[in-house]
């Protein structure tokens, strides 16, 4: 019986993949195929890589100047995204360059979106790392990506939780992990007023996703702002990631279906890696008895 797991969609509410991944194979559950979507599929790889114990630890340290560090102000605007520490991040903890789909010891894919065509890209073969890129480059943050003569974006667009993807690689059991339960306009709020501090390039960039996020700095409202380009993002990227991932559920249900309560966590608050992880696992222990039924019955 081949168990096959499909990580969702949901940026910072990814790190709870970890502790998912690490609550299953305390119990002895371990995938044989593994398929993600952004940040799913970066968990994903970092896992058949054997990264994943590294990965936990940096996210563990991430703080919020670290995690601020990875944005920055380019001419292009193309994107806000630090490109050249992301490739190093990717290369240390997910997969190095070289490392490639095919000589991986589990099956693995993940999941992109063609920008011109609007379709579902499947990403089964050849390099990890940009099997990877191309499933988070959501639209905004980063630039699109090319990748067989296609301009790839975020797979969250178009199948945020890959339970059909798992199904085409052969597994048997598809435990699927929805990060984007009960998220519709949690992040819809506005930023209390903060005194800048100039300090260099790095200020400058923290001045930018302060003004434009509420969902790393504060929760506080205030009353009749308009929303941030940021925040604009998450409600955009959250109201389309529920919606589609309602229909795609519909069409097509996992046989175990893990939906860990994040909805508390904003779009971009990777340093909260801590809370994430730690509902992750209590998600696999609350769903403990209807995982062992299912597969005791498909045994």
């Amino acid at each position: 019986m081949n168990i096959g797991l499909a990580l969702g969609s949901g940026s910072s509410r990814g790190w709870s993949h970890i502790g998912i991944i690490n609550a299953l194979k305390a119990q002895g559950i371990i995938p044989d195929i593994v398929c993600g979507t952004s940040i799913g599929a970066l968990v994903g790889a970092s896992y058949v890589s054997d990264n994943l114990e590294k990965l936990e630890k940096w996210v563990l340290s991430l703080t919020k100047f670290d995690t601020v560090r990875f944005f920055e102000i380019n001419r292009s605007m193309k994107g806000f995204v630090n490109i050249e520490r992301l490739h190093y991040f990717l290369n240390e903890y997910v997969a190095n360059d070289h490392s490639v789909i095919e000589t991986l010891a589990k099956q693995y894919a993940s999941v992109a979106t063609d920008l011109e065509a609007g379709s579902e890209v499947w990403l089964t073969k050849g390099s990890v790392l940009e099997a990877v890129w191309s499933s988070i480059s959501l639209p905004g943050l980063f630039p699109a990506i090319k990748n067989n003569n296609k301009w790839l974006v975020d797979g969250g667009l178009v199948n945020p939780v890959p339970v059909s993807l798992c199904r085409a690689l052969g597994a048997d059991i598809v435990i699927a992990v929805n990060l984007n339960g009960d998220i519709v306009g949690k992040h819809f709020q506005k930023p209390k007023n903060i005194i800048k501090q100039d300090v260099g390039v790095v200020g400058k960039i923290t001045d930018l996703v302060t003004e434009y996020t509420a969902s790393v700095f504060s929760k506080e409202k205030v009353e009749d702002q308009s929303p941030g380009l940021f925040e604009a993002i998450a409600g955009a990227v959250n109201i389309t990631q529920d919606r589609i991932t309602r229909s795609r559920m519909a069409g097509d249900p996992p046989d175990i279906l893990l939906s860990p309560k994040l909805s508390h966590i904003g779009l971009l608050e990777f340093y909260r890696a801590d809370e994430a992880i730690r509902e992750g696992v209590e998600c696999v222990q609350r769903m403990m008895p209807e995982i062992q039924y299912i597969l005791s019955r498909q045994r």
